[in-house]
């Protein structure tokens, strides 16, 4: 019986080494499985924090293609670069009034070319009647002389006759059928391109009017409607003073180009006292002073 306590303080020592072993294999797997949680936890929130990043660089960028139709197909995919859809064909009718490529558009119409043939009505600006290479009169425009500018004629040829000057108005009013003869003249002797430089082809001569003279001086019937005219005496007194009775210089020497005509010291128009004066001073002709 001596044995007997000593044998059971060597089972409760057993036992308590038992029971701590236990106890420390419970800890340790619990101390492994936290420290396999936490890692495992800690790997979510590395692989959740640079997981994107690393996909998306790995992903190829989308690029926003105009040419890619992302409208699914039958079997629920995105159908990429399609056949584009083709316009259908229009076989309807065009309607009429339709401009087409093929629809021929009408050219406007076009005046008709004025001649003393086509023309019913002399030509007017601001009450003036005009005749020159724009504007013909009517082959049966017939006035005659024009009184008034008759009368400022022999008024102003009287002024001149007091210095010692008379002065002869040669032609003045022509008709068409008198025109039609002396420019056929003309033509015949210049040609028809010189001719043009000095007279009037039938229906455009201003003298048709009645209001154009032809002037000259008695004793210098030689440079009637000659160049030379303009180194008379009547010659340079009718352009001084001229207008004062209501005539103008019709053609002047330089404005070929406007007028149509080469110079002519002879030829003068009559438009009254006032506007003729006002041409005068202007130092236009008749067209530029109109704007014609």
């Amino acid at each position: 019986m001596r044995n007997g306590p000593l044998v059971t303080e060597k089972k409760k020592k057993t036992k308590w080494w038992v029971a701590l072993g236990v106890t420390v294999t419970i800890l340790a797997g619990a101390s492994l499985g936290a420290l396999s949680a936490y890692n495992w936890s800690v790997d979510a929130a590395i692989n959740g924090l640079f997981g994107g990043l690393i996909n998306q660089e790995e992903s190829p960028e989308v690029i926003d293609d105009p040419s890619v139709d992302e409208s699914e197909t039958d079997s629920g995919q995105v159908s990429q670069n399609p056949e584009p859809d083709l316009p259908e064909e229009n076989t309807d009718t065009p309607s009429e009034g339709t401009v087409t490529p093929d629809t021929e558009i009408p050219a406007e119409p076009q005046e008709p070319e004025k001649t003393p043939e086509t023309v019913t009505e002399p030509y007017y600006v601001d009450g003036v009647l005009i005749a020159n290479k724009q504007h013909p009169l009517p082959t049966d425009f017939a006035p005659g002389e024009d009184p008034e500018a008759r009368t400022a004629f022999n008024q102003m040829a009287e002024a001149a006759s007091a210095e010692g000057i008379t002065l002869v108005a040669f032609s003045t009013f022509r008709s068409y059928d008198y025109q039609v003869d002396l420019y056929n003249r003309y033509v015949d002797q210049h040609g028809q391109e010189e001719a043009d430089r000095f007279s009037a082809r039938p229906g455009y001569s201003e003298h048709q009017t009645g209001l154009g003279f032809d002037i000259g001086e008695a004793g210098q019937e030689e440079h009637w409607a000659e160049d030379s005219f303009k180194d008379t005496a009547g010659a340079k007194w009718l352009a001084e003073n001229a207008h004062e009775y209501g005539f103008i210089l019709r053609y002047p020497a330089g404005k070929e180009e406007i007028t149509g005509y080469q110079y002519e010291s002879w030829h003068f128009r009559y438009l009254g006292k006032e506007l003729a004066t006002e041409v005068y001073n202007s130092g236009l002709t008749l067209e530029e002073y109109l704007g014609i």
